[in-house]
């Protein structure tokens, strides 16, 4: 933490920034967020990241879109992993919104607005090549060879949707609820991109994902078949496709929890297995 600060004093002095407070985030293994004050650009928020090509990738897409939707990145010093980026306010997370169809009609509104043509699609990595990473990765856990089999599975599924929806724009690849905050205007904004090539489509199922509930039952199950079916008819995608898609992040999502060393959670591998199939 010493160290956090002393670096954090330093930018102080060369972006002109005062009052930083520490923002609660799920990932403070892999960045630090501190809001502060620049005099220059106003209300700020600074991202010590730790993982320096991440910071790279999220600073290129912030770049490429400029604003808009996005929040905007004003300074960065990308060899040592720092963004100072636009504070968001009031900042209040989609999350907080408690009616499904209001989350679902504000989703589709930001989604439809979001994609763009990439002006160097090569620094950028792939989806499949996300994908065909942490499969490679899961061929050699043999202490989670039933993760693993879903994992292949999984990525032959990716192959076929690849083949089908071939589209290769620039996309969040971490499009959810805590990652579209409520701006100025009652305008939904979006931060924290990770930045990676693919069809669209690709970004829709780790929204749906964060929809999980605690305990699956007959209740979720009848959520989980409304919003794939409200997705299918905004998205014009059918409903197999959308199912097929969730099941490869969500088989992606707890085999990246294996890596990071966590426990996976495979009832909801096996409830979006058993939702493919029918």
């Amino acid at each position: 933490m010493i160290d956090l600060m002393n670096k954090l004093r330093r930018y102080a002095i060369r972006w002109g920034l005062s009052g930083f407070k520490q923002i609660d985030y799920k990932s403070v293994t892999v960045n630090r967020l501190f809001t502060c004050v620049s005099a220059e650009h106003g209300a700020c928020v600074i991202k010590v990241g730790y993982r320096v090509k991440d910071i790279k990738n999220e600073y290129n897409i912030l770049q490429e879109y400029n604003g808009t939707r996005f929040c905007k990145v004003y300074e960065a010093d990308l060899e040592n992993g720092i963004l100072l980026l636009e504070h968001i306010t009031p900042g209040i997370h989609l999350r907080e919104e408690a009616n499904l169809d209001k989350r679902l009609e504000l989703f589709c509104e930001v989604f439809n607005e979001l994609h763009i043509q990439s002006a160097d699609k090569m620094i950028y990595p792939t989806y499949m090549g996300w994908v065909s990473r942490i499969t490679e990765y899961m061929r050699g856990r043999n202490d989670y060879e039933a993760l693993a089999s879903k994992m292949i599975q999984a990525e032959e599924i990716c192959r076929e949707l690849c083949e089908k929806y071939s589209g290769e724009m620039l996309l969040h690849g971490d499009l959810h609820h805590d990652n579209i905050l409520l701006g100025e205007g009652n305008f939904y904004r979006i931060i924290d991109p990770k930045g990676v090539i693919g069809d669209r489509v690709f970004d829709i199922p780790r929204f749906v994902l964060n929809e999980f509930d605690d305990v699956l039952g007959l209740e979720f199950d009848e959520k989980f078949r409304h919003i794939i079916g409200t997705f299918s008819e905004k998205f014009d995608i059918p409903e197999p496709d959308i199912r097929r898609l969730v099941y490869v992040e969500m088989c992606m999502s707890h085999c990246w929890h294996v890596e990071d060393g966590k426990e996976p959670n495979m009832e909801e591998v096996m409830f979006v297995e058993k939702m493919i199939s029918n």
